[in-house]
């Protein structure tokens, strides 16, 4: 049978995070609250499925002081901290589970990443949870993919295609390879991700799907506007909402956007803010949804809510993920339960 990625809202087996160590991404007080925020977002999940967290060595300390004695800790070698982007994207064939390992060169060989210990954590993960590593010559980052289990994948220009990756690659093979690993048969690509995911806004992935469009179940997709006219997304948010209104899905159903509201800020220190709230996690019985202390807050868990009912929607305060580069969804990673 042919191995595909099961869509995040299937039932898992557990959730993968790393821990925040010493690095370019968190120094001084911002690794102390950015432990802070991991922890909450790990903490969140464990309400709802089990929870492993890899650590460097030496953090272990510092992990389950935050953590708690209900959260599984495991040591190895990292360099950052991003478990979606750095770890394996797992597949099932219904009987049996695998992991993807990508080719992971620090979102693009950007200047600030370094990625000798990263690069390897798809194989250890995979590892620990003793299943057999399928192997791919893309670099690519569980961030930049989105599926909805049947067949239909979303991706970004900039990410799979771009030079920083991918150089040489026609987009034609690349969704073949993507096709190959993850099961799907049919790619819809925006064309770029949001305004601060690019230079020289900071930590960035160079437009990264997860924070601007996700699947939200077979034939639905949740989307990112920027209702704020001001800002340099506001435009950008409109046309990926037309584009994917055009579009159909593997099974040629037309899809159903709905329209997920920014937050009221735009600007932190004088910089665009790309606060979505697309990038949240679903886990079993709940889904975990980027908060920012604004007043759209409770508008955007309202519209999850529905489009989950019967899973409980649970709001964490992201800011503190956010301004190191990315959400709740990029520090999680599922494990598909078989």
């Amino acid at each position: 049978m042919t191995f595909r990625m099961p869509p995040e809202w299937a039932p898992h087996e557990r959730t993968w995070m790393a821990w925040p160590g010493p690095n370019a991404t968190f120094s001084g007080d911002d690794l102390a609250e950015s432990r802070g925020a991991w922890a909450s977002v790990a903490q969140a999940v464990r309400r709802f499925e089990p929870v492993t967290v890899v650590h460097s060595p030496g953090q272990a300390e510092s992990a389950r002081e935050l953590l708690g004695p209900d959260i599984d800790l495991v040591e190895r070698e990292l360099d950052d901290a991003w478990m979606r982007d750095i770890g394996p994207t797992f597949v099932t064939d219904g009987t049996r589970l695998a992991a993807v390992d990508w080719v992971f060169n620090g979102w693009g060989a950007q200047d600030w990443a370094t990625w000798e210990h990263d690069e390897k954590i798809a194989r250890h993960v995979a590892d620990i949870a003793g299943v057999p590593v399928h192997s791919s010559p893309l670099v690519n980052e569980g961030g930049g993919i989105h599926v909805d289990g049947e067949g239909t994948v979303l991706l970004t220009e900039t990410v799979q295609l771009g030079p920083e990756r991918n150089p040489g690659w026609k987009k034609e093979e690349v969704e073949a390879e993507i096709h190959a690993k993850l099961g799907t048969t049919r790619a819809i690509w925006l064309k770029r991700g949001l305004t601060a995911d690019y230079p020289p806004h900071g930590f960035g992935t160079l437009g990264h799907v997860d924070i601007v469009a996700a699947f939200a179940g077979p034939g639905v997709i949740v989307a990112h506007t920027q209702p704020d006219p001001s800002h340099p997304d506001h435009e950008l948010c409109k046309e990926n909402v037309e584009m994917l209104r055009s579009q159909k899905d593997a099974r040629g159903r037309s899809l159903e956007v709905v329209e997920i509201p920014a937050p009221t800020v735009v600007k932190e220190d004088g910089k665009w803010v790309d606060y979505s709230y697309i990038n949240h996690y679903v886990c079993n019985s709940g889904v975990v949804l980027c908060a920012f202390d604004d007043p759209r807050d409770e508008i955007a868990a309202g519209i999850f809510r529905r489009l989950y009912p019967g899973r409980t929607v649970t709001l964490v305060d992201a800011r503190t993920i956010f301004a190191a580069g990315g959400g709740i969804h990029c520090i999680t990673q599922q494990q598909p339960r078989v």
